[in-house]
């Protein structure tokens, strides 16, 4: 997500080069991997507890909140999306296993329901990706629920599917196994319903995350199940989940880190001169140099401290 994001940006456009593929592949499908992680942690922080509405609502409004600030630096900010999906999430946190996939299949219909009624491009200036209306009631309840970088519709979606992957039986290990298959498989088949729809759907047959159709949702959700699948596997093994055990204080921070990637990274590359003017290479650069910089940052404060900085701060605003 970070080699995505520097690499919008620096302004660089989508090319031939490897390099470029290998970020594009990664376009969309990082941020969704996060989102449905985010709901497996919301099902497994707050399906045990009795009443956990008031936190969550308490958690949204930070989220929201610290989004709309966010978003006054940077317009593709995720975070007020974070808090729509929580209050969504608060909803059916009590729902049976069987509705979520239910809920992860019907939202991309819905969205391809929502193109047919309203024009996508409304709002957006497609040369310099600005959302002309952003901050007017109408505008930013038709970015945020239907087309914005992150829209309720349909990427809600991706939080139920973690919230489903959080009810299954995760420490065993033909669940981790299945994890990685069938996420495999969505992937490779979101490929091929991709191509055989492209003259009937059009954009809406794509991968990537916008318009974000049906196939983008479909590999998005392939995707985040091996990437988990994968690492619960990785951490079976002693020998891998020690060589890993130093990137988890930067799992834990991964709140600050989004942050800090606008504020300072970001920042960093505006006070160098290069946005809008920088190379793919240059992106990557970046985004090597910040990853080992969190990586060690991370590592540093969890040596005295059990939660980020910002995840401190949510804790003790909202419980």
């Amino acid at each position: 997500m970070v080699a995505v994001n520097f690499r919008l940006a620096l302004g660089v456009e989508e090319g031939p080069s490897l390099l470029n593929q290998l970020v594009g592949l990664l376009e969309g499908r990082a941020a969704a991997t996060f989102v449905v992680l985010a709901g497996l942690g919301f099902t497994l922080a707050f399906a045990g507890r009795q009443h956990p509405t008031a936190a969550i609502l308490k958690r949204a409004t930070f989220l929201f909140i610290l989004g709309l600030i966010n978003l006054l630096i940077f317009e593709a900010d995720i975070l007020h999306f974070y808090a729509a999906y929580f209050l969504l999430g608060a909803v059916v946190l009590r729902l049976p296993l069987f509705w979520l996939p239910v809920i992860v299949i019907a939202l991309p219909l819905e969205f391809i329901g929502l193109t047919v009624l309203f024009d996508y491009d409304t709002g957006w200036d497609w040369t310099s990706l600005a959302y002309t209306d952003l901050w007017t009631v109408p505008g930013f309840l038709r970015n945020l629920m239907f087309n914005g970088w992150h829209p309720v519709v349909p990427w809600f979606a991706f939080f139920a599917c973690g919230m489903a992957i959080a009810k299954l039986p995760l420490r065993e290990r033909r669940t981790q196994a299945a994890l990685v298959f069938c996420g495999l498989a969505l992937l490779a088949a979101s490929v091929g319903f991709s191509q055989l729809t492209s003259t009937f759907l059009g954009p809406l047959s794509g991968l990537k995350p916008v318009p974000p159709g049906p196939f983008f949702v479909m590999g998005g959700c392939g995707t985040a199940m091996a990437v988990i699948g994968l690492c619960l596997l990785a951490f079976e093994s002693r020998l891998l989940s020690k060589s890993f055990s130093v990137l988890l204080p930067a799992g834990r921070q991964t709140l600050t880190l989004y942050i800090a990637h606008i504020l300072l990274g970001m920042g960093t590359l505006e006070a160098m001169g290069l946005l809008g003017a920088g190379t793919i290479e240059s992106a990557l650069l970046a985004t090597l140099a910040f990853m080992l910089i969190a990586t060690v940052f991370s590592w540093l404060w969890s040596r005295h401290f059990t939660a980020g900085p910002l995840e401190a701060l949510m804790r003790k605003l909202a419980g």
